[in-house]
């Protein structure tokens, strides 16, 4: 079942509804057939019912017809609002349009309320409260992310949380409020902010996030402590958290029917249990909104309780099969999210690797820790491109400190605040002292160079590789051969990064929306050109694209950050490289808003590893005028050139056209400014000769980028006009093959693509070899 429902998520595209009906019935009659053909059956089952609810989610995404307008929407917020520095984030569940917008009603919506530009304090959004229903103008569009190595793949998100679209709040002054907040978010809500106000100020938001799952207060700082500690899966209501309370709950009842033996004449004690825990583990998840952790823990403790009520015995991997099935079943598109894997992953590991019971507790425990470590390390790597060395450590102390004392002292403080305000707040004050001197040992190990280990992105063949070295490795003492076992890890621990040869360069444009990022690397050396776009208290693309993608590429230190201008859409990412990445040094022109080293000027040049780097512009003593005054880098492999041109325009073209003419050819060229209209002169696009012209563009950006007269001039000449809004990052290799192209979206295919490439006939990976001739040739 497991392996259908996958194998569905990895189909390129979907196949027609009534074929998937057809596979399901099938399936579904095959089912009660003995032998192979159940195991047949349960694969057709969970490819088809996969296949029809991931149908059902990306055909409800709001149509194109309905983007870049203005809707009036009225509906209920779900979920607990993230009040952010500007804007603050909600979910909005819309249940009512006018007229034809009917379609894009009914739906899931991730929208945001920015205050208005000059703020210096928060607007009308204070008054988003969960459970709250509004009406309210927003501008709409389908879920659409950015795609880039090493990225977040926010349409995978989106697909899995069922989200129609996103947006933004627009004419705030005609918002209004249609119902006061109620329900249980509005509840958990105000739990939350009765902890920020009563709990110690240092670490309240850590007690809001163990007790109610609320961690919108957590900073960029607190997420990057816990990702360096390996304690991510900790600090919310996790699923070993619900498995605790839920133990409790069973523990609680036990003991009850101890105390009162002649409850068992009405009721059996396991049962009662079994339906304790269920019923513990129900309420814990109703605190945390019913996230998608919880969830699963949740249906698995029902599994376990429902074959005790049933009188069925079943053992460990029984009941951990049944509540996957369970799980499949109520959420299809669950594979989609890290944590299923993680979950399910470690709990196999466990039942398999667990020591006899009898054996002492400390004995059990940190056989648990080790096999948790070393079974989800593979995991780990390949979900999220990094290893936290600290983790094992760090969950040694966090497990029993957090779990057994900080958490029942949150939902004990929580359960007694319920009862009557105030009566929480010794609990939630014991919970917070007892936080923070962990916190500060965290964030002591998080601190230390050996923390987080970055891992570049390998091939499809090194996680089952080594998770087979980890089944080795864990298998009983005596097996021989073990220390073979670690030589299955060599594909995930050191992939190959895909190096140029000597004399050969490689370029990937990295998909940072409106803006531009360009890593060159040659066999020995990388160089940064520009480090993409960033709002104050926003999206910084240095930090969410950049850092992630210079990890996944292998790129552990630049040698040259080049900042072509000091505008936001290419400079703005620079503290965050600078801050993620070892930098020798940072050249940009003179007189820039930007901290150099170097100032670039015409007739710098330098050679790496057999290829050649020249300035072109701007010469020394050239003012610094924004986007005339850009950087303009040749690069020359022994295969062919590369031209980077930032953000000139048609004056600086010229003058590069009449002094440097033949320094302009190249085979491949960055369209300057991004394909505005007030570049690309049709004599610089004839002098380059490129057979490839890239644009760096966000999709629907608000200056029409590029334009589709620029498309047309260089595609008249000769050139294939490739942009990062349609192909995600673009790889680009010079090398003794020829000119070769990669396209991030095409290369790797998703059905939940936003960009919806079905051609058949299109190749992720193309050898450029022929162009169409210009008029001149």
């Amino acid at each position: 079942m497991l392996a259908g429902s996958r194998g569905g998520l990895l189909l390129p595209a979907l196949p027609a509804r009534w074929v998937l009906v057809v596979l399901l019935c099938l399936g579904i009659g095959l089912w009660w057939r003995p032998g192979g053909l159940r195991l047949l059956a349960a694969l057709l089952v969970g490819l088809a019912w996969t296949g029809l609810q991931a149908g059902h989610v990306l055909s409800a995404q709001l149509p194109p017809r309905f983007e870049k307008q203005d809707l009036v929407l009225e509906g209920r917020i779900v979920g607990l609002p993230q009040a952010e520095a500007r804007r603050t984030r909600f979910d909005f569940l819309a249940d009512a349009c006018p007229g034809e917008q009917a379609r894009g009603c009914g739906r899931r919506l991730q929208l945001s309320w920015y205050d208005d530009f000059g703020a210096t304090a928060p607007g009308p959004r204070t008054q988003l409260h969960a459970g709250a229903r509004w009406k309210l103008v927003v501008r709409l569009r389908a879920p659409r992310g950015l795609a880039n190595p090493g990225g977040f793949d926010s349409e995978r998100y989106a697909l899995a949380r069922r989200v129609a679209a996103t947006g933004y709040v627009r004419q705030v002054e005609r918002a209004r409020a249609l119902s006061p907040p109620t329900g249980v978010d509005a509840w958990r809500e105000r739990m939350s902010a009765r902890i920020a106000s009563q709990a110690p100020p240092a670490s309240q938001r850590f007690v809001r996030a163990l007790a109610l799952g609320d961690t919108g207060s957590l900073d960029d700082a607190d997420w990057n402590t816990l990702r360096a500690a390996g304690l991510t899966h900790l600090i919310a209501i996790s699923g070993f958290h619900v498995g605790l309370v839920a133990g409790l709950g069973a523990l609680l009842v036990a003991g009850l029917w101890r105390l009162f033996p002649q409850l068992g004449r009405w009721w059996p004690r396991s049962m009662a249990a079994g339906v304790a825990a269920m019923g513990f583990a129900t309420g814990y998840a109703v605190l945390s909104g019913f996230s998608l952790p919880t969830t699963r823990t949740v249906l698995m403790i029902a599994v376990v309780a429902l074959a005790r009520c049933g009188r069925r015995p079943a053992s460990g991997v029984q009941s951990l099969a049944l509540a996957t099935l369970a799980v499949l079943l109520v959420d299809p598109l669950s594979p989609l999210v890290a944590g299923f894997w993680l979950s399910f992953a470690g709990v196999g590991w466990l039942l398999w690797c667990l020591p006899r019971s009898d054996a002492p507790l400390l004995r059990q425990f940190l056989s648990a820790q080790g096999v948790a470590s070393l079974g989800l390390l593979p995991l780990t790597v390949v979900l999220f491109g990094q290893a936290s060395l600290a983790g094992p450590l760090a969950n040694l102390v966090a497990i029993p400190w957090w779990s057994l004392v900080i958490v029942p002292l949150s939902l004990l403080g929580t359960g007694l605040e319920a009862l009557h305000a105030g009566w929480g707040t010794p609990a939630w004050w014991l919970a917070g002292h007892a936080f923070e001197p962990s916190w500060a040992l965290f964030a002591w190990m998080a601190r230390s160079r050996f923390s987080l280990w970055w891992l570049a992105e390998g091939a499809w063949y090194t996680l089952p590789l080594a998770l087979l070295g980890a089944f080795w490795l864990l298998l009983p003492r005596g097996v021989p051969g073990k220390p073979l076992a670690l030589l299955l890890w060599l594909p995930l621990m050191w992939p190959d990064t895909g190096r140029p040869a000597p004399g050969e360069v490689a370029l990937t444009v990295l998909d940072v929306g409106q803006g531009l990022s360009v890593l060159v690397r040659t066999h020995d050396h990388a160089l940064l050109f520009d480090t993409g776009p960033a709002v104050a208290d926003g999206f910084d693309a240095g930090e969410r694209v950049v850092v992630p993608a210079l990890h996944a590429l292998g790129i552990d230190a630049l040698d040259r950050v080049m900042v072509s201008h000091g505008d936001a859409d290419h400079a703005g990412g620079l503290g965050a490289v600078l801050l993620g990445m070892p930098v020798r040094e940072v050249l940009a022109p003179s007189g820039s808003p930007v901290p150099l080293q170097t100032a670039c000027r015409r007739g710098q040049a330098w050679e790496w590893d057999g290829v050649s780097f020249e300035v072109l512009h701007p010469a020394r003593g050239f003012p610094y005028l924004g986007n005339e005054a850009s950087c303009v880098l040749r690069v020359q492999a022994r295969q062919g050139a590369a031209l980077l041109t930032g953000d000139i325009g048609q004056v600086i073209e010229r003058k590069l056209l009449r002094e440097q003419p033949t320094r302009l050819r190249a085979e491949v060229v960055l369209a300057p400014h991004h394909g505005s209209d007030e570049s690309s002169d049709p004599g610089f696009v004839q002098a380059t000769g490129a057979r490839l012209a890239l644009v760096s563009a966000g999709y629907g950006n608000r200056f029409g980028h590029p334009r589709a007269q620029i498309v047309r001039r260089w595609q008249q000449a000769g050139s294939e006009v490739l942009n990062t809004a349609d192909s995600g990052a673009l790889t680009v290799w010079l090398g003794a093959d020829g000119l070769a192209v990669r396209e991030r979206r095409a290369w790797q295919r998703r059905l939940w693509d936003a960009v919806g490439v079905r051609s058949s006939a299109a190749l992720s990976y193309r050898s450029v070899t022929t162009r169409p001739q210009a008029p001149e040739d």
